[in-house]
């Protein structure tokens, strides 16, 4: 190998242990299959399902659904080419350290604090969206006192050792994963068998081809959509960031990849289709979310108050896995000499205690938003993480490309979870994502969020040249595993 191969190689931190029981930087790893795979779902299943949809209906009415299965392809192939990555090298700091390596130590800084603002819009967005429910009992309390409120509560369970929190998020994303198989069967119930309702002859699959039909917005209104659809699957990614923390990691993470992407495209796609069944996509509004109107529209008022507190809890569990990925980046980046070196510091229970704390005061800043613009802050966060998202998903997979390239080049061993339709289907991916960045300049509510994007990036690029030296601290090295598992470190 060149003598510049080599330095190259030293951009990531080591492969964990076989058994992997051992400590990784300070981290603990507490994180068992079933953490990881709910944690996922708690992070992509969250208000961008359960309040975000009705925007995406709107645009595209029942076409919509061809936009999710669409997007949640792309989401798949993005979550195999971090998983071949993850499988090769899972460090904490995950796809900040991959693009560091493989890219440029630029890239690794913007995909690392442009993961750890998405996640800090996304959770603002869900905490937003916490104060809208609380709306639905206690109509003249403002908003941001409960933004307030979840943002202390989020605080004190992140402030407890990983164990205990993958166990908590297990049990919230549990809950909501329940309530929307239970709002599938229900749909389906009351399309079949109406149960008195008044016009059920017009309920069914009919339905979705009524009021305009498939496409009552046309083919623009599907391509809109996108710049909606694809920030409800943001926060995937996060099985990415366990790697630092999660047991077996090689066994369990391709398991939890492969899973996670179709579960969660079943439960957008069945859910928005039974609810589109019962009531007509033009009654759907932003003001209510559809899981509630649907009830609500059907005379269940019981059922539509229950499904509140189910709202609620899914936005806590999303925000809590929000906070957790967004504090792992932290962490990793400060290991790469790409974040304040506090963020490495960890509790004598294995949180990285400051990286906490520094998204906790970035959450208070949501509340301040809250305060200043809660008619608009909504629609704006959700535009903004779109672009954070898509910039994250896009430079994962410019990551991978140039991986197997490197693994060509230096005819290393086949990888243990290989992409597939490699390399057309990649391209073909990136190719769609580049098209949903093109879509948020063109739409013109969310172009704002394009322009804000761009800011960053400069303002990234011009703090990267400002106070990182060099290409960062370098203090692990970077190797694959070509031995026999229980072979130990490499």
């Amino acid at each position: 190998m060149a003598p510049a191969d080599k330095d190259r190689n030293e951009a990531l931190p080591s492969d964990a242990n076989a058994d992997g029981h051992e400590e990784n930087a300070g981290l603990h790893r507490g994180l068992t299959a079933r953490h990881i795979r709910f944690m996922a779902l708690g992070s992509a299943i969250g208000t961008g399902l359960f309040m975000g949809s009705s925007e995406s209906i709107q645009a595209a009415g029942p076409a919509v659904l061809l936009a999710y299965i669409i997007g949640g392809a792309a989401v798949f192939m993005v979550m195999r080419a971090l998983g071949e990555l993850v499988v090769r090298h899972p460090v904490s700091g995950s796809f900040g350290q991959y693009a560091s390596r493989y890219i440029h130590p630029f890239a690794g800084f913007l995909v690392g604090w442009t993961f750890a603002f998405e996640m800090v819009l996304v959770a603002v967005f869900d905490a937003t969206a916490i104060g809208v429910y609380m709306g639905f009992w206690f109509p003249g309390v403002p908003r941001w006192i409960w933004v307030l409120a979840v943002v202390f509560f989020i605080a004190a369970i992140n402030m407890i050792g990983v164990k205990v929190f993958g166990e908590l998020e297990f049990w919230f994303a549990l809950i909501k994963i329940v309530a929307i198989i239970a709002l599938i069967a229900a749909g389906v119930a009351i399309i079949i068998f109406g149960f008195g309702i008044a016009d059920h002859d017009q309920m069914g699959p009919q339905a979705l081809f009524d009021h305009g039909g498939f496409f009552p917005n046309g083919f623009w209104g599907l391509l809109s959509s996108f710049t909606i659809v694809m920030f409800a699957f943001g926060g995937i990614e996060i099985i990415g960031v366990t790697a630092g923390e999660a047991q077996n990691p090689k066994q369990v993470l391709p398991k939890a990849i492969n899973s996670v992407p179709v579960r969660i495209l079943l439960f957008y796609v069945l859910t928005l289709g039974v609810i589109m069944c019962i009531l007509p996509w033009n009654q759907i509004t932003s003001e209510i979310s559809p899981f509630v109107a649907i009830f609500d529209s059907v005379g269940f008022t019981a059922a539509a108050a229950i499904l509140q507190v189910v709202l609620i809890t899914a936005a806590l569990s999303a925000i809590n896995a929000d906070i957790f990925g967004a504090g792992r980046m932290l962490h990793g980046l400060a290991e790469q000499g790409q974040a304040p070196r506090s963020f490495a510091r960890t509790s004598p229970g294995g949180v990285p205690v400051m990286t906490v704390v520094t998204m906790i005061v970035a959450l208070l800043a949501g509340v301040v938003l809250n305060y200043l613009y809660p008619d608009q802050a909504l629609f704006l966060l959700g535009a903004l993480a779109t672009f954070a998202t898509v910039l994250v998903w896009l430079i994962i997979l410019a990551s991978h490309i140039r991986m197997k390239k490197v693994v060509a080049e230096e005819a290393r061993l086949p990888s243990e979870f290989p992409m597939p339709l490699w390399p057309v289907g990649s391209w073909i991916t990136v190719g769609f994502i580049v098209f949903v960045v093109v879509m948020v300049g063109i739409v013109p509510d969310s172009r704002p969020a394009l322009w804000v994007g761009l800011l960053w990036v400069v303002a990234l690029w011009l703090c990267y040249f400002a106070f990182i030296r060099g290409q960062g601290r370098r203090p692990y090295a970077l190797t694959d595993r070509t031995e026999p598992m229980g072979s130990g470190r490499n």
